[in-house]
């Protein structure tokens, strides 16, 4: 019997993440993905794109990729959102906000600490940045509408990709 866990990553839009993984994990390794809203506060039930993108809801694009551990791990999916992270340049005067990584497992959050601060030692470290991520666990969350799930992509296939993964 295949066991399918749930991850959940915030990286900008959740098109530009959900290309990501469908470009790089889908074909091969039996990723699923979906795009949803996530992190946000208990009103309004099942939020819009409107209201999500009007900052008042608290609620974040996300997207939710299922996985089977035997073909692709916890840690590579990790990996995969947190170097296309971009942080902002050290000179810059104002605190970025922290990209989320919603959590389902306590061996998840264990994971995504320890890829947080491998990335960070081989990728900005050396470039004087500081990634800045944030590890909560996923709480409540809604699917997004019928039009967000890929047909974006489908419908704007020359589109100029919006995650890219570092050297």
């Amino acid at each position: 019997m295949t066991t399918v866990e749930d991850a959940t990553f915030v990286n900008d839009c959740f098109w530009g993440t959900l290309e990501l993984f469908d470009k790089y994990l889908s074909p091969t390794r039996g990723v699923k993905t979906t795009v949803r809203y996530t992190g946000g506060d208990e009103k309004p039930k099942n939020p819009t794109y409107g209201q999500v993108c009007s900052g008042t809801t608290g609620f974040v694009e996300a997207c939710k990729v299922e996985y089977d551990p035997a073909l692709v791990g916890y840690a590579e999916l990790n990996y995969s959102i947190e170097v296309t992270t971009q942080p902002p340049s050290t000179d810059e005067p104002t605190t970025p906000e922290a990209v989320p990584i919603y959590t389902h497992s306590p061996e998840q959050t264990r994971i995504a600490h320890k890829v947080t601060e491998e990335v960070q030692e081989k990728h900005f470290s050396p470039k004087g940045l500081k990634i800045v991520t944030a590890i909560d666990d996923a709480g409540t969350w809604y699917d997004a509408e019928g039009y967000h799930q890929k047909k974006y992509l489908e419908l704007n296939p020359d589109h100029e990709s919006t995650h890219n993964i570092l050297d």
